[in-house]
């Protein structure tokens, strides 16, 4: 039996950083965000006697006997066996299930469009089809938040597991004991077609400060760090401002918001950005952008940009010239799906 799943990634419009605790946990979050059509994908080849991982996009694989028992976390592909661990342990009793488990990116990781999360999500749809488990969009995004904030034990929000499971302009509240509450936007078509027109994203370069900058993020709460704390607070209410401007079309309107939120966003911890990011805001405002972030928790990966359309192509040639990839935006209302190749 094959199976084949996708989860489209996401760009994040305002309020990240606010999904991640222990702010979320005393004042509670608010996030925006919108998937974009670029996917993490995963096929599922069932029969054999292993488990082989093979990653297309990075060229790692690996097998390991389908014994039921955990594999081992040596630094390959440990993200893509802590969902097979679970699964088995979970949802099959602790038996054998022998796969060939393949994964292919369209974003590498610390691309800041929570290219992690996303796999991840993908992963557990594609276990879904196969197993024909009763999981929901709720189920999945909590499940991919479990393995890798708790059994993974990696840095980072809650938002990017619930927009690839959900998919679509979703407004998101997370507050303390974990819940969550996704509002799923209806924008009129109009509105979402000149986002596209005016918005562009780039490349800037994997950002290996996530980790860091996210603990910088959680140490400045906890410490009191009022600055830090006013920041995102200005964040939360950001991503309300941006829900009104979207809902009523007011594009000029989003992009105020942007720009509030990259220089709140600036003053959540260190490092988020850098002299490189302030070098392409500067080329692409210098050739016709008017307003822009860096998506996730900065340092580098992808930013976001509003320009008119018609300055498109200077923005591009001059981004470009500096090494960047830049590429349009394409936003997709659907979130993770499976399904069973024949």
């Amino acid at each position: 039996m094959i199976v084949r799943a996708r989860a489209p990634f996401r760009l994040g419009l305002a309020g990240g950083g606010t999904d991640v605790s222990p702010y979320m946990d005393e004042y509670g979050g608010a996030v925006l965000n919108a998937t974009i059509a670029s996917h993490a994908w995963v096929t599922l080849r069932s029969g054999g006697s292993e488990v082989v991982l093979e990653s297309a996009d990075t060229g790692l694989s690996a097998r390991y006997p389908a014994t039921g028992s955990p594999m081992p976390r040596d630094g390959v592909l440990d993200l893509v066996k802590a969902v097979h661990d679970r699964i088995v342990r979970e949802f099959h009793h602790g038996r054998p299930l022998p796969l060939t488990i393949q994964t292919y990116s369209e974003a590498p990781p610390g691309s800041g469009l929570g290219s992690s999360s996303t796999l991840v999500v993908a992963l557990i749809q594609a276990y879904e089809e196969l197993l024909k488990l009763p999981l929901g969009e709720y189920d999945i995004a909590r499940l991919a938040f479990q393995i890798e904030r708790e059994d993974m034990a990696l840095a980072g929000g809650r938002q990017d597991q619930y927009a690839a499971a959900f998919g679509g302009f979703n407004f998101m509240e997370f507050t303390a004991g974990e819940r969550v509450i996704v509002n799923p936007l209806r924008i009129k078509p109009d509105t979402v077609r000149e986002l596209e027109a005016r918005m562009l994203v780039c490349f800037t370069g994997v950002s290996r400060e996530s980790a860091r900058i996210i603990e910088d993020q959680r140490s400045n709460v906890l410490a009191g760090v009022q600055k830090s704390i006013d920041a995102m607070h200005n964040l939360k209410a950001n991503a309300v401002a941006m829900k009104e401007a979207l809902l009523h079309g007011d594009l000029d309107g989003m992009a105020e918001v942007l720009r509030e939120g990259w220089q709140s966003k600036r003053a959540m911890a260190a490092g988020i950005s850098n002299s490189h990011i302030e070098e392409l805001w500067d080329i692409a405002a210098e050739s016709g952008a008017y307003a822009g972030k860096v998506s996730g928790a900065g340092g580098g990966g992808f930013m976001m940009f509003f320009c008119p359309l018609e300055k498109k192509p200077t923005i591009i040639s001059r981004l470009e010239a500096r090494g960047c990839r830049v590429a349009a935006v394409v936003f997709t209302a659907e979130g993770a799906n499976a399904w069973s190749v024949r």
